[in-house]
């Protein structure tokens, strides 16, 4: 079978504003059986609402058997996710080159 990768890029301040329509989108593409990677490159800002947004979907992907990963974290998304000890659960590689070559 044919994987399926969708990269969904975050932008800006993810946030209790922001964060339903992230996570409506990762959601979105894990019920259509698309592994989904999260670009976090140019996230400035990511509270508790964004975070549960990814955690969701990283939740959802392995019930699915998908992959789920973050890509490119910003300096501010990295802090965040190693102030949740997130940073040693979610998949997180530099690129998609990184990702797809199993680095």
């Amino acid at each position: 079978t044919e994987e399926k990768y969708t990269i969904i890029t975050l932008k800006g301040e993810v946030d209790l504003h922001f964060s339903p329509a992230a996570r409506k989108q990762i959601l979105k593409f894990l019920g259509k059986k698309h592994n989904v990677l999260v670009d976090l490159s140019q996230v400035e800002y990511i509270d508790s609402s964004g975070v549960a947004s990814l955690v969701e979907g990283y939740k959802l992907a392995r019930t699915n058997g998908l992959d789920f990963c973050l890509l490119n974290s910003s300096e501010a998304a990295v802090r965040v996710l190693k102030l949740a000890h997130l940073d040693q659960i979610f998949p997180m590689h530099l690129s998609i080159n990184e990702y797809l070559n199993g680095s």
